[in-house]
């Protein structure tokens, strides 16, 4: 079963990285999925929670703190030391078979800290702005499918940094609402 994962894993990846290749996603991908280039638009997007989103706005941009040092320990700092996996633009580096668009990677490769990082934040900006769903989890997916493309991440590293950016973003929202109900029921007084 293992054998048949991994191998359904490269042909998704050769298939996302040479199959659907094409010249606007060859530029549109690598600008995607460098985090410096992503800066400008996030810190618009604090700074618009900040100053036009009120007490909700803050609180999201309070919350966004533990979800990401979260789901980027739980990748980074967990997963990828423990499964040790290689990043596919290093594995097919002598084939020269796959289209490296951001240079080779050394680094391990499961799981993906950006999938983790942008679901776990798509997850908690929805959970206080459920209108913004489809630009919030279309941002995480084109960011996640950036990685696949440029051939630093296998599909399946991408699939499980999401899920568990989805889970731990529930997870901080649910904590959050807890303590919040909890703040709020009225007291009981002594006789």
């Amino acid at each position: 079963m293992i054998e048949f994962l991994e191998h359904l894993d490269i042909q998704l990846l050769f298939f996302f990285n040479k199959t659907l290749s094409n010249p606007v996603f060859d530029g549109v991908m690598p600008f995607v999925t460098k985090e410096e280039n992503l800066a400008p638009f996030i810190l618009i997007g604090i700074v618009l929670l900040a100053w036009k989103g009120g007490k909700r706005g803050r609180t999201l941009l309070l919350l966004l703190i533990p979800t990401i040092i979260l789901t980027d320990q739980i990748a980074s700092g967990i997963f990828k030391p423990l499964v040790s996996r290689m990043r596919p633009c290093r594995a097919f580096e002598a084939l020269d078979t796959l289209n490296t668009l951001i240079g080779i990677k050394t680094s391990e490769s499961f799981m993906s800290s950006h999938a983790s990082n942008s679901f776990g934040a798509a997850m908690l900006i929805f959970q206080f702005y459920p209108r913004a769903k489809g630009w919030v989890f279309g941002i995480a997916a084109v960011l996640s499918f950036s990685r696949i493309y440029t051939a630093v991440h296998y599909p399946f590293d991408v699939l499980a940094g999401a899920l568990v950016g989805l889970l731990v973003g529930y997870w901080v929202y649910a904590v959050y609402s807890m303590i919040q109900s909890h703040r709020q029921r009225p007291t009981a007084v002594a006789s």
